[in-house]
């Protein structure tokens, strides 16, 4: 614990750096207690289930304490950083930084510090123009043993059982109020978890997700076990049964890895896709030999010196053609609305494989593109990618996607929607192949394309309209142009 000194403290909370997340991991922390630090400065970098992104100090000071260690999951809103700023202009009520780092339940009660009338810097980062406030707890005012169990577990002890306390449950009763956030009782509600079963390893006996996921996996396990049980005391033993599962695995030949941040986020978003969109996938073997050859010369135009030229370049400039002749493919399902959204732009989003998982950052008004701008588009698309440096704003927003499963010498696949998407073509390896041409049997570029679409609102024939559209342009690539 960092000692506080008199001068004005502000508390630098977890902005919500993607529009609506809950939470983010510290990834790496770029200052240490005692370093000054200026308006603007990077002093950690994140990960959300979007993207990594670097976080900036609103304001100038000297860091007096870092509240959580690399690694840590923080909710958005939780004080991360402490800092002693100059000039003294800091509220009253800032001065007191969190007496220690395991009560960060009561720490997000303490009203918004960045102060208003900033600008974000990022996107949806920055001050909301009216803070939310947790709902005060409802208290007498004059201190009783009810009230003073609520005051001890709040400040992360086991409340003993006071002498003085009534027969009646009342004090029993916030004794069994487990400590949580609102982001985890809500996901608690939504796993149809009961939280007074959960063994809290949090600090100060806070109830984390992973606790809660843990709860729930081990219900889901226990088929056998009624669901009235869990109101009974006998879950207990059961939960502790289940969290102790994990001591029965291999060390030595297995590796577990956490699920979480963008890896996290893509699992759940493909099994939401999956289990709502109607599902169908069309194939099409295409030969793809004039393709090839039509790169290999661009390759040589200087109008294309110094951009990426490949045979991706001219898949995508194919889909675009396709969605101009079948725009009904570039749409969404509004569920709330009952009603299909055509896009009139098309934000084509590319499938990228990063070291932190799979991501689908998208090329803005893709259809306006000439092809030497989409070249540019798509490299630039790749190496920020392959940086970890995609911002959220790059992965929303996209309206139909691209998957090259080719680049790993796979023929084909079935890929899933990207979610609020009605279609994705996923494109296979390009190899020599025998291929009737011409009356005869000769060696030629082939490749096979798979485009899965939403059959709420593509129906079979719009789909394969697309589909041989794609490949026609890829077979003859002079319609490039005929068609365009």
């Amino acid at each position: 614990m960092t000692t506080m000194t008199n001068a004005p403290v502000r508390e630098f909370k977890m902005p919500d750096v993607g529009e609506g997340l809950t939470e983010a991991e510290i990834l790496k922390w770029y200052v240490q207690p005692g370093d000054t630090v200026t308006d603007g400065q990077v002093v950690c970098e994140v990960e959300t289930a979007k993207a990594a992104v670097e976080l900036p100090i609103p304001y100038d000071g000297v860091v007096r304490a870092l509240h959580f260690p690399e690694g840590t999951t923080v909710d958005v809103g939780t004080p991360i950083i402490a800092v002693e700023v100059a000039g003294g202009d800091a509220p009253a009520e800032e001065a007191p930084a969190p007496a220690a780092q395991p009560e960060p339940a009561p720490a997000a009660e303490e009203p918004e510090s960045e102060g208003s009338g900033r600008q974000p810097v990022l996107v949806g980062y920055g001050v909301a123009t009216s803070s939310t406030r947790r709902r005060p707890r409802k208290q007498p005012a004059a201190p009783s043993p009810a009230a003073a169990a609520v005051q001890t577990e709040l400040n992360g002890h086991t409340p003993a059982a006071p002498a003085p306390a009534p027969a009646a449950p009342e004090p029993v009763a916030p004794q069994e109020r487990p400590l949580a956030k609102p982001p985890v009782r809500k996901l608690a509600k939504d796993l149809g978890v009961d939280l007074a079963t959960v063994t809290p390893t949090g600090p100060g006996g806070i109830i984390t997700r992973e606790d809660v996921h843990a709860a729930s996996a081990a219900k889901s396990a226990a088929t056998a076990v009624p669901e009235a049980e869990p109101q009974a005391p006998a879950p207990a033993p059961a939960a502790a049964t289940a969290q102790a599962a994990p001591v029965s695995y291999d060390a030595a030949r297995e590796t577990r890895i956490p699920v979480k941040g963008v890896r996290k986020a893509t699992a759940a978003a493909m099994v939401g896709s999956a289990f709502t969109a109607p599902h169908v996938t069309e194939f099409v073997t295409v030969d793809v030999t004039r393709t090839m050859k039509l790169v290999e010369k661009l390759k040589q135009d200087k109008e294309f010196a110094g951009l990426r030229v490949n045979p991706l370049l001219l898949i995508a400039r194919a889909l675009l053609v396709a969605i101009k002749r079948n725009p009904d493919i570039n749409a969404s399902w509004d569920e709330a609305a009952q009603e299909i959204v055509v896009k009139h732009y098309v934000n084509l989003g590319i499938a990228a494989a990063t070291p932190r998982g799979l991501i689908v950052p998208n090329i803005k008004d893709a259809h306006a593109k000439t092809l030497p701008q989409l070249a540019e588009a798509l490299g630039e698309l790749v190496s920020t990618a392959r940086e970890g440096k995609t911002s959220p704003a790059a992965m929303q927003g996209g309206t139909i996607t691209i998957t090259n499963v080719g680049v790993f010498g796979v023929d084909t696949g079935t890929p899933i929607l990207n979610p609020g998407e009605s279609a994705i073509l996923a494109v296979g390896a390009i190899k020599p192949q025998p291929w009737v041409h011409k009356g005869k049997v000769k060696p030629r570029q082939v490749t096979t394309l798979a485009l899965s679409f939403d059959h709420r609102l593509v129906d079979g024939e719009l789909g394969s309209k697309v589909l041989a559209d794609v490949a026609a342009i890829l077979e003859q690539p002079k319609r490039l142009i005929t068609w365009a």
